[in-house]
Order: structure tokens, then C-alpha cells, then sequence
């Protein structure tokens, strides 16, 4: 217990008392207090265990680069939030925050042990020891491992809250609400324009409010933003992300800060666009690296004067300041005049500035010069400090509470990396600053190196008289990097910073490497022997500093995760009984049961009155694309495998669509309106991908094509009549059309009217049955979906649902693309080699089928299955074997793709992808299953009327 509140001092509301929880314990802060500050004041230094080791931590900072204080905070059921950053975790009424990665208890922790036997654990260590015999790994050495080491615990429960977003337009975004962004808000106002600052604390200000001289002008500023009413300000608001063309992300946090959860969304995500970007993130002070720099207690100076300024904290009694820039020197001039008892400042350079040393001597303060701390004594709190001086000399304890680290500051410049700015090293600074902008932004402050903190020097590590083998000098404090790690991994032979970032991992935890990657930089040059600046810098990326994914998701949760879509057809089916199935991002009724029927037996019915009779079914999910321009022919001609410039107006054709690797990607049928306008559809799962492959080619491979594409897929209600009785049931109904077969041929389309209403008319089957493909305007589908079922009552024209559709095309042979093919398969594989144009000099994905791979021996193909056992069933994706007693692990030759009962073959039919298939024509497979091998003949996929006698009626 070391920390005290000090009267008089601070921004908190001490009228007003805020009881919360840590670790079970009541405990109590003030208003405006965070979890870090609260606990300082009450005494606390012990907050967490470590990532690897389990050592015990502290406090490190006072803002979001906190690399040590993580903690869990619990707001409810389903409201369980791990790895929060103390230092950013606003007290209220009720809190419940937890330490992390410690069992049974923070200050007892067995998992400790693996700091004594850390030898063991060097960097890259779990890729050396962990990888024979590999069986081992899943079972045995992943589990431990993640057993010992780690965050927080992963939530259990869905999250209840909810959360929003928001696009926001501005000229000025100005990012950081630090004394620099605040003046370039105020000079953005004046010139008229929507200005919006966003600030990630409670209050704006950053780093004056820890200075008491600064709050008056500090206060009259922000009344005058707030009085400006082009002035948008964003409190509480973490710009996580810099996108092309000035395109910011930044989260808002609601309701984290309020002991009512639930009430309203906990976040907004925001989605600025703005004309020009102001960066004002300030600068991140950096740590040291000396054995025992993780010790509670051990924290950043301006963190200090931070937590006595703005929370009226005092982090120790007895304070020792280890320093090599003169910032450090005033932090702790500021705690001495607050009443802190300052124990030695230790600075390793050999001279400071006189005013300096004078000040340090008007306080009586012991200063000793090009000295250094060797170690530190105490275990979860700062007992004494172990000095020596540099050269070598007699070593000195001090006895303090708290030591401060003063090594230099880093500029904020993860935003400006994420714009792809240049940056250039600085000596002075120590650091890389911005350089050239490649977006309409710039930086102010101390961001851009425009800020004065005083001088300094580099410094990477302070001397050290022990073993470097046997001592740990931290360098990534979340991920338990040390110094040693970036010397092993150098002496291993990486050489590239990014090589040595994975290979220790220093710089790839949660907070990015704000506190540790320009230290880790220096160690890695000066084990090179080569400059900085050769050694570059790794990459920042997005966010900023993590975020729920709640955040991200916004509305995107539950029922809206991924919005059902439905038909305008949808409503009857579900008020004639219909079961429904999720097919892509659509419902589709399944089938329609009657009274005492299972599935089995509606899909059998459904059937049979498509095959004897007439089925109506929804097709209204199908994507359809107009594609219109007087290249739309050429356009397609390119794009599918088959011609297309010599297809009349008025007929339809088959299309097959591949990818440039030759495999099959999409299908449909589709029309020719008019010399320059077709009607394209696709599968129901596959118009987005194929309206964008369409559009990618037409951009930036065609560009000379004079071509539209529109998705016109809800704009067309479809439905589907098939069956002997089809004709029957439409002719009443059709104005304008003639349906004789010898005028309205199978393969074509006409336009005119049905129910008095605009329609597009297509001969075609997906049964084999006579059929038509009604196309209207999606607001009339139903009204002429019920007229045409009301009407075919006397030809007992029966509604059926995707199942039936399944087995219907199975039995002809019809594939379903994302069924039947996986992404491997070619037209060739498929049977479909007919659908590629024997003449075409191209199209997407010709060149590929040339391939030595595509065109050899063995590939899996599309085969008819059909079991001895007519009764027998297969599962959809079994698999198939050539000889059922071979041992085990058998040879597999493919997979069962689609398998049905066919009530109108009386049998079992399945489709199936077997290697070979196409030359094993009657040759009998075996299909293993648990209790039983199925025996099955491979045949041609064409079950039911082979010539397609049928298509007429």
C-alpha cells in the first residue's frame, strides 16, 4: 500500500462517493475517477499477472498504451468484457472488475511457477519443442499451453447489448482533443466549415489536464467550441481506423461509463468522411529497459503527474525517478511540490542542464548522474532500487515505494500509417515522424514532432552486471518480450524487424507496441550493428486500440445478422403451411405437408403432381442481371463458355460461367429481349458473386465495352409452372402471346401480359416437364401467383417447395452449382463439355482448360449412382471406395453429392463426384457406412426421360 489521495489536487468530484468491486473487495473512488486511479488512491499496485511468466503487475501508464493493467469487467449476464485497460475504465455505482490470468488468487498465483522456469521458455521456444510427435500437439501441448498463459477468460453468453452507426460528413476531422487539436478545431471553425473533433477521454484537454497552469485557457477554449455551432465534438471517441480518401472509423463509448447497462446502445460506430484530417494523437512516453522494470510500482513519470494533477493521486510515498530525458525531471519536481516524498532521481547521462540540477537542489533531492537502476527490489510493490554507475563503482540501495521511467517519447503515428503516410527518423526525438502525407491530412503537435519536452538521449538498455541469460529487462511488457529474446532472435538469424517482431512477438499484442516497439528497435540495431533507420519500422494496423466486436457488427446481430430475404410469394406459402430453409441470404419454402404427411411423404406427392400433372413453385430468389449496351452480346460471348453474339431476340440459352482457373462457378438460362438488352439469371446463391465478377471484367479488363449491368433480382417476382397440365393452366391468362409449341418452342421467351399485368415469359425446365417461367413486376407475384393456382384447381395443381425442385433436376441429370461442383470442377468433369463453344477463340477461364492438370487422367467427374438395393438411400456426402476391404485408411475415389428417392422412379437415385467417374460407366462402387457398406452402380446422371420427350407436354 503505497498510493493516497493528496487534497486540494485533482479534477475528480470528491462530493461525490462511487462504491464499485475489485477482485470481490468493496472498494471506493470519486466521480471521474478511473479503475486505475481509484485503486492507486486506495493504496493498490498489484493489478494483474503477466502474458507468459505470471509475474505480477501494475500500472504502468495513464492512457490507452497501458500495456500491464488489464482487467475484466462484468456488467450482467452476457456482459462480460476481458482485457479493458484499467487505465481507461471510467468507475460508476456497482462496477464489477476482476484481475486476469491468476488462479486462485491475484496475489497467489500457482501460475507463477512458469516465471521460475522461465529459462526454459525463451523466444520461438513452443516451435522447437513443441512439434514431434505432432499428435501431441492438440491434445497435449495446445491446451496446456493456453491453460497457462493468456488474457482474460472469453465471454459465455451472447451479448444483449446493442449497439448503432452513424456516417458523418465534415471539411475538418480533427483527431485528438490534447491542447494542439483543440487550437486546430477553433482555427477550422473560423472558416466556416462542419468541423468535428473526436477525443478518446471523458473530457478534452489530453495532456493539459495534467498541467493545473493550462486549465483556465484550457476551459475558455472549449467553451468556445462548444459555442460554435459548425462544431461537432465527440467525447469518449476512439478513431480506430485511416481508410482511403479520408475515410476514419471511430467508436463512441454510450453507456460503459454508466452503472445503468442496457439502457440505449453501448456503442456507436462512426463512419467519417471528411475533406481534410487533422492529427493531434500527442506522443507516447517510453519506457526503460533494466531488470526488474515490471515490478508494481514501476510506471512512466508523466503517468505520475498524471494521476496527481487529474485524479489527486499520489502513486507512491517515497518516489525514485530512473530518467534520460529532462521531462522526467519535472514529473517529479511536480509530485515534490504536491507533498511527495521524492527518494533520488538517477539519470544516465553524464550532464543535465543546470536549471535543472538547481531546481533538483532548491527541493533537496539526491541526483545521481551517468548512473543507472541495476535492479529492483520487491515483488508486487516497490520495496528499494539497486543504483550503480555506469563505468562501474560501488553499487547503492534506495529505499522507496514507486520508481518513475522517463526513457523519451514516440509520436502517435498509427494513423497517419494507416493512410500509407511516409516517415522519416529523427534524432532528436529518437522516433519516426510523419513525413509525406499520401491523403489530404496533417499533423499538429506533438504527433508531428512540434512539441517541446525537453532533452534527451536514446537508450535502449541500461548496463547491467549480471548475466543477460539470467535476468529479465522487459521490452514488450504485455507479451513478456525481453531484451534477451531480441538478442537470441538476431543471434538466430533474423535480420528484418518484421521477422523479429513474429519470431518474439514483441509489438503483437493488444496494445500494438505503443510502449514497446521504438525500445525493441533499438535493441535489434544495436545487435545488428546497424542503424535505425536500415532496420525500418513494422506496420501499423487498424484499430487504433481493440474494440467489441459489437462495435463492429452494429446492427448486424440476431434476426438482422444476416437479413432474411423474402418473395412476395413468401406470405402464401407460409399461410398454406409451408416449412421453410435458409438458401443463401433467402427463405424458400422447403415443402408443403398436408395433414398427417412427414417430409418423405410431401416430397413424394409433390412429385408426382408435377410429373402427371402441374406444380407451382416460387423461382423468385433466382439473381437476374440486365445486361444491356450495343457490346452486350460481345460482352457475354466473353464472359460464358458457349456463343452468345448469334442467339435471336426472343430465344434463351443456357449459360456457363467459370473463373479464370477453368472451374465452373455459376449457371443459368437466359434470354435475348433485344438486340442489346439480355435477361440474365443465375443460382439463388450466386448473383452477388457473378454481378461482381461481371462488373470487374467490364471495369478494368473491357473497358471499351459499351455495356450496363443492373441487378434486377428483387424486381422480378418468378414463378415457375412445370408439368403435362402447364399450358392448360396459363392459357386464359397470357394476352399478347402465342403458347403453341410450334410458335412458344422450348428455349425461348416472349413478352405480353398475364393477369392483365407486364410479364416475361420463358419456355424452360428445371423438371424436364413442360414448362414456364413467369416473370412479373415482385409487387404482383402473389396477386398472380393465387389467380393461376385458383385457376389450376381443376387440373389439381399443387404448390411445391426446393426439395421437390432437387429431386425433379436430379432425375434429369440438372446439377446445382455449389451442390453437385466445389470449386475444383470443369465443365468436362460435369458432362457439360456441350456447353462450351467448340468455335470461341475466347472466353473466361478457356485458357485454363488447357491445363496438364485440368485435362489428366483420374480426375474426379460426375457420375449417376444407383444402389443394388433400390430402397437403399445414400447420405449426400459419403464416400465411396472401389473395394470395401481394403484396410484402413481406404483409398476414397470421391463423394456422394446429391442422393434422393425418387417416387417416380420407385428407386433411390444420387449423383455423386468419383475419380475416373466418366470411364467406370456399370462398374460397382461401395459406399462404407457405420453399421453397413451400400453397394451401388455407376451409371450416366440422366434417370428419367433420357431423349426429353417430355419438354412439350
Amino acid at each position: 500500500m503505497s498510493g493516497w489521495r493528496v487534497e486540494g489536487l485533482g479534477r475528480v468530484d470528491r462530493s461525490r462517493l462511487v462504491e464499485f468491486q475489485w477482485d470481490g473487495r468493496a472498494r471506493h473512488g470519486f466521480a471521474g475517477d478511473t479503475l486505475a486511479s481509484a485503486l492507486l488512491g486506495d493504496g493498490e499496485m498489484l493489478f494483474g499477472r503477466s502474458f507468459k511468466y505470471h509475474r505480477p503487475r501494475g500500472v504502468m501508464s495513464a492512457g490507452t498504451e497501458e500495456a500491464n493493467a488489464l482487467v475484466s469487467v462484468d456488467r450482467g449476464p452476457g456482459r462480460f468484457t476481458p482485457n479493458l485497460r484499467a487505465t481507461g475504465v471510467e468507475i460508476y455505482h456497482g462496477l464489477d472488475a476482476r484481475s486476469q490470468n491468476r488462479w486462485p488468487s491475484l496475489k497467489t498465483d500457482l501460475g507463477a511457477i512458469n516465471d521460475r522456469l522461465g529459462r526454459f521458455f525463451p523466444a520461438g521456444f513452443y516451435n522447437k519443442t513443441f512439434m514431434w510427435p505432432r499428435s501431441f500437439w492438440e491434445k497435449l501441448y495446445e491446451p496446456a499451453i493456453r491453460n497457462m498463459a493468456g488474457l482474460g477468460d472469453a465471454p459465455e453468453l451472447p451479448d444483449p447489448d446493442d449497439y448503432t452507426a452513424a456516417y458523418l460528413h465534415c471539411e475538418v476531422l480533427v483527431v485528438g482533443g490534447g491542447a494542439a487539436g483543440i487550437e486546430a478545431a477553433l482555427a477550422a471553425a473560423n472558416s466556416g466549415g462542419r468541423v468535428v473533433l473526436v477525443d478518446e477521454q471523458d473530457e478534452l484537454g489530453g495532456g493539459a489536464l495534467s498541467d493545473p497552469a493550462q486549465w483556465d485557457s484550457l476551459a475558455a477554449a472549449v467553451r468556445k467550441l462548444h459555442a460554435a455551432s459548425n462544431v461537432q465534438l465527440l467525447t469518449r471517441t476512439t478513431a480506430l481506423g485511416y481508410y482511403h480518401d479520408n475515410f476514419i472509423t471511430a467508436v463512441e463509448r454510450l453507456t460503459d461509463h454508466l452503472a445503468d447497462a442496457g439502457k440505449g446502445p453501448r456503442e456507436k460506430l462512426w463512419r467519417i468522411r471528411a475533406g481534410e484530417v487533422v492529427l493531434a494523437q500527442g506522443a507516447i512516453e517510453r519506457p526503460l529497459v533494466f531488470e526488474g522494470n515490471d515490478t508494481p510500482g514501476v510506471m512512466l513519470a508523466s503517468a505520475a503527474r498524471t494521476y496527481l494533477h487529474r485524479y489527486g493521486v499520489a502513486v507512491g510515498r517515497k518516489v525514485a525517478l530512473m530518467a534520460c530525458h529532462d521531462s522526467g525531471w519535472h514529473d517529479v519536481f511536480a509530485l515534490h511540490d504536491a507533498g511527495v516524498g521524492i527518494a533520488a532521481i538517477v539519470d544516465c547521462r553524464d550532464r543535465v542542464s543546470e536549471p535543472l540540477m538547481a531546481m533538483a537542489e532548491d527541493r533537496g533531492i539526491g541526483v545521481h548522474l551517468a548512473s543507472s537502476v541495476m535492479d529492483v527490489s520487491g515483488r508486487h510493490a516497490v520495496s528499494a532500487i539497486e543504483v550503480a554507475p555506469n563505468l562501474g563503482g560501488k553499487k547503492l540501495s534506495i529505499a522507496c515505494d514507486t520508481l518513475l521511467m522517463a526513457g523519451g517519447w514516440t509520436p502517435s503515428i498509427h494513423l497517419w500509417s494507416h493512410s500509407k503516410g511516409s516517415i522519416r527518423w529523427d534524432e532528436n526525438w529518437g522516433a519516426y515522424l510523419p513525413d509525406k502525407p499520401h491523403e489530404k491530412v496533417r499533423c499538429v503537435g506533438a504527433c508531428s514532432g512540434d512539441w517541446d519536452f525537453g532533452g534527451g538521449i536514446n537508450i535502449d538498455r541500461l548496463p547491467t552486471p549480471r548475466d543477460p541469460a539470467t535476468i529479465k529487462a522487459f521490452v514488450d511488457f504485455q507479451n513478456d518480450v525481453t531484451a534477451k529474446d531480441i538478442d537470441l532472435a538476431v543471434r538466430e538469424g533474423f535480420k528484418s524487424i518484421e521477422h523479429i517482431k513474429r519470431y518474439t512477438t514483441t509489438g503483437m499484442a493488444t496494445d500494438q507496441g505503443k510502449t514497446s516497439n521504438l525500445n525493441g528497435l533499438q535493441l535489434a540495431s544495436t545487435a545488428l550493428s546497424r542503424p535505425i533507420p536500415q532496420i525500418g519500422l513494422t506496420t501499423f494496423r487498424p484499430p487504433y486500440t481493440p474494440q467489441t466486436f459489437g462495435a463492429m457488427a452494429g446492427h448486424a446481430k440476431d434476426a438482422l445478422f444476416q437479413p432474411t430475404r423474402k418473395t412476395n410469394i413468401d406470405s402464401w406459402a407460409e399461410e398454406h403451411g409451408a416449412v421453410f430453409e435458409p438458401v443463401a441470404q433467402w427463405r424458400r419454402a422447403r415443402y408443403f405437408p398436408q395433414p398427417g404427411e412427414d417430409m418423405h411423404a410431401a416430397v413424394n406427392r409433390e412429385c408426382l403432381a408435377v410429373r402427371n400433372g402441374v406444380g407451382i413453385f416460387d423461382a423468385s430468389t433466382l439473381g437476374k442481371i440486365e445486361v444491356v449496351g450495343p457490346d452486350a452480346a460481345e460482352f457475354l460471348n466473353r464472359m460464358y463458355t458457349n456463343p452468345w453474339k448469334m442467339l435471336e431476340p426472343g430465344r434463351c440459352r443456357y449459360g456457363l460461367l467459370l473463373k479464370e482457373d477453368g472451374f465452373i462457378t455459376d449457371d443459368g438460362v437466359s434470354a435475348r429481349l433485344s438486340d442489346d438488352r439480355f435477361h440474365l439469371t443465375t443460382t439463388t446463391g450466386g448473383a452477388p458473386r457473378v454481378l461482381n465478377m461481371m462488373e470487374d471484367y467490364l471495369q478494368t479488363e473491357w473497358p471499351d465495352l459499351d455495356v450496363w449491368l443492373t441487378s434486377t433480382t428483387e424486381q422480378w417476382a418468378v414463378i415457375a409452372l412445370q408439368g403435362p397440365k402447364a399450358r392448360e393452366v396459363i392459357a386464359p391468362f397470357v394476352e399478347g402471346i402465342d403458347l403453341a409449341p410450334e410458335a412458344f418452342p422450348h428455349m425461348a421467351v416472349r413478352e405480353g401480359t398475364i393477369c392483365g399485368v407486364p410479364t416475361r415469359l420463358f419456355r424452360v425446365s428445371f423438371t424436364g416437364e413442360l414448362g414456364f417461367e413467369i416473370n412479373v413486376p415482385a409487387a404482383f407475384g402473389r396477386a398472380v401467383w393465387e389467380a393461376l393456382f385458383e385457376a389450376g384447381q381443376e387440373h389439381g395443381i399443387t404448390p411445391y417447395g426446393t426439395e421437390t425442385m432437387h429431386v425433379l433436376r436430379a432425375e434429369k441429370g440438372y446439377i446445382i452449382v455449389g451442390q453437385d461442383t466445389d470449386g475444383t470442377i470443369t465443365p468436362m468433369d460435369a458432362g457439360l463439355d456441350w456447353a462450351i463453344g467448340k468455335k470461341k477463340l475466347d472466353f473466361v477461364g478457356k485458357r485454363s482448360l488447357a491445363r496438364p492438370d485440368i485435362v489428366a487422367e483420374g480426375r474426379k467427374q460426375l457420375v449417376g449412382l444407383l444402389t443394388e438395393d433400390p430402397s437403399e438411400v445414400l447420405e449426400e456426402g459419403a464416400q465411396i471406395v472401389a473395394d470395401p476391404r481394403q484396410p484402413v485408411p481406404m483409398t476414397m475415389l470421391g463423394h456422394v453429392t446429391s442422393s434422393y428417392w425418387s417416387a417416380t422412379l420407385g428407386r433411390s437415385i444420387a449423383i455423386a463426384m468419383v475419380a475416373g467417374g466418366h470411364d467406370r460407366m456399370g462398374e460397382i462402387l461401395h459406399v462404407p457406412m457405420p453399421d453397413r457398406t451400400i453397394a451401388a452402380k455407376v451409371t450416366g446422371m440422366v434417370f428419367y426421360d433420357e431423349k426429353g420427350e417430355r419438354l412439350d407436354g
